[in-house]
């Protein structure tokens, strides 16, 4: 992307300048390699010894393309990868999506096909019995439709919940997936700057999400924004928004969240900034909203549970009068969520979450402080742990009238 934004951050802008300076991302993070996705079936294997589950059922979805690298959502048929204690894993596949299952399968596996008359949970039934496996885990994202069946085609034997197992897989990240993570932040950051940049009185907020989007497209995200929240003055007091078509007027706040993927990893980046001038009470807020954002972040060291990052944004705002708690005005959600190949994952930073937090794990840092009826300010980068201490992929905001560092 041209360098266009180096000076004035905020409007002056014409857009389809903006779009001219949008070109594919010149150095892109390399995939997940073969034997990263092996060493994750290993470790999977060794939490499942740990849990006492002889097998483990992963459904489509962000579990499945992290285990074997298959990208689909869930549907009425069954795809599922089931992982024994020994032996190649084995894929259920519709009989009629080999040939696109081939194209996608970065595992060796024994690929197990059923076809539309069939009963895939049949299928798995039978592959348990020829394994000499009892205790079977069940990807907790799962169906509900698909444990009924599941349940059913075992003869009514209870499945354990396997998020102990995924989650212990997931949450962690390779240098190679932080990679991934950090092309994302990187992305979106950029799109954040061209946005900025292209705001005038009048302009629609569906307008804006609109040229997001596209611009997410033209970086070479997997599938332009994988979503976007554009929300102008009072409409920033409700952290996902209102319906309808706002129009952007001078001397309001502004409220962008937005991310993408790449290769399926998560970026999601919030920035809250004047359009024009604002009253002291946004401006105070806002500054408010940094230091607890900053609070959070001192606060991430290894061996620390998530629930104490909570803690450390909660008490810069409710010395300063607001809240306590979930009260409003004050911070009506968490603080912060895990990221990665699902937008929202384990582990969370907030009240009850006593995961220690170790290197590896990816977090937003978000502790959103809203006034009712008036107005909203969310901050959010997103940081990974590190040997001791915390590492943003992006830099936070400076100030309200300059959203980029």
């Amino acid at each position: 992307m041209n360098d266009i934004t180096a000076t004035r951050q905020i409007g002056g802008l014409d857009p389809a300048a903006a779009r001219a300076a949008l070109a594919p991302w010149p150095v892109r993070a390399a995939p997940i390699r073969t034997d990263e996705y092996q060493a994750r079936l290993d470790h999977a294997r060794a939490l499942m010894r740990a849990a006492g589950a002889d097998a483990l059922l992963v459904t489509a979805g962000a579990s499945l393309r992290y285990f074997a690298g298959i990208p689909w959502g869930a549907s009425e048929r069954l795809v599922a990868l089931l992982l024994t204690a020994a032996g190649k894993p084995v894929v259920v596949c519709p009989a009629f999506e080999t040939g696109s299952l081939a194209a996608v399968l970065r595992i060796d596996a024994d690929v197990r096909t059923w076809e539309e008359h069939e009963s895939p949970y049949a299928l798995v039934a039978t592959t348990l019995r020829e394994h000499h496996a009892h205790g079977l885990a069940l990807d907790p994202a799962a169906p509900s439709l698909a444990a009924t069946k599941l349940r059913a085609a075992l003869d009514g034997q209870a499945t354990a919940d396997a998020g102990a197992i995924i989650d212990g897989c997931r949450m962690r990240k390779s240098p190679a997936e932080l990679a991934l993570m950090q092309q994302a932040t990187a992305m979106t950051l950029a799109v954040h700057r061209l946005a900025a940049r292209v705001l005038h009185a009048g302009l629609g907020n569906r307008e804006l999400v609109r040229f997001i989007d596209e611009a997410h497209r033209a970086l070479g995200a997997d599938d332009g924004s994988s979503f976007c929240i554009v929300q102008f003055g009072q409409a920033t007091a409700y952290p996902h928004g209102l319906p309808g078509e706002q129009r952007l007027e001078e001397n309001q706040l502004v409220l962008i969240d937005t991310g993408c993927t790449v290769e399926g990893y998560h970026s999601d980046i919030t920035r809250c900034y004047a359009f024009g001038r604002v009253d002291g009470e946004v401006e105070r807020i806002w500054m408010l909203e940094q230091a607890a954002q900053r609070a959070a972040f001192e606060a991430v060291r290894p061996g620390v549970p998530c629930e104490a990052i909570d803690a450390a944004a909660r008490a810069v705002v409710e010395r300063a009068g607001l809240g306590p708690g979930y009260r409003l005005p004050g911070i009506p959600h968490r603080t912060g969520h895990g990221c990665g190949m699902a937008i929202h994952e384990a582990p969370y930073l907030v009240r009850g979450d006593a995961t220690p937090l170790a290197p590896g794990m990816c977090a937003s840092d978000e502790p959103m402080i809203v006034v009712p009826g008036r107005f909203g300010v969310r901050l959010e980068d997103h940081f990974f742990v590190t040997a001791d201490g915390a590492a943003w992929f992006t830099e936070p905001s400076p100030a309200i009238d300059q959203p980029f560092a």
